[in-house]
């Protein structure tokens, strides 16, 4: 199945909590004022290193804030489960 996009703050949190993960960022590109680099985590033993969780508040407020979109596949090409997501500029 092929990669879509969406900006729906809904359809993003419902597909990251269907797979067990949860918002984070990057621990070295956070401050006081921003939460830094958004990434999806999704731990089997614990968070992974690197990441910091922060709350999906704090995380569609950057999401919004740096115009991005979620690419995310629903299935692999096998008909399983996929986890494939990545952020990216919204398309003019």
């Amino acid at each position: 199945m092929p990669a879509q996009r969406t900006t729906n703050h809904e359809t993003i949190r419902n597909w990251v909590e269907k797979r067990k993960g949860r918002p984070a960022a990057v621990e070295a590109t956070t401050s006081e004022d921003d939460v830094g680099i958004l990434r999806v985590d999704f731990p089997i033993d614990g968070m992974d290193e690197g990441l910091t969780k922060i709350s999906w508040d704090q995380f569609f407020e950057k999401f919004d804030d740096a115009k991005l979109e979620f690419l995310y596949e629903d299935e692999t090409d096998d008909g399983k489960t996929s986890r494939f997501c990545k952020f990216v500029r919204k398309a003019k």
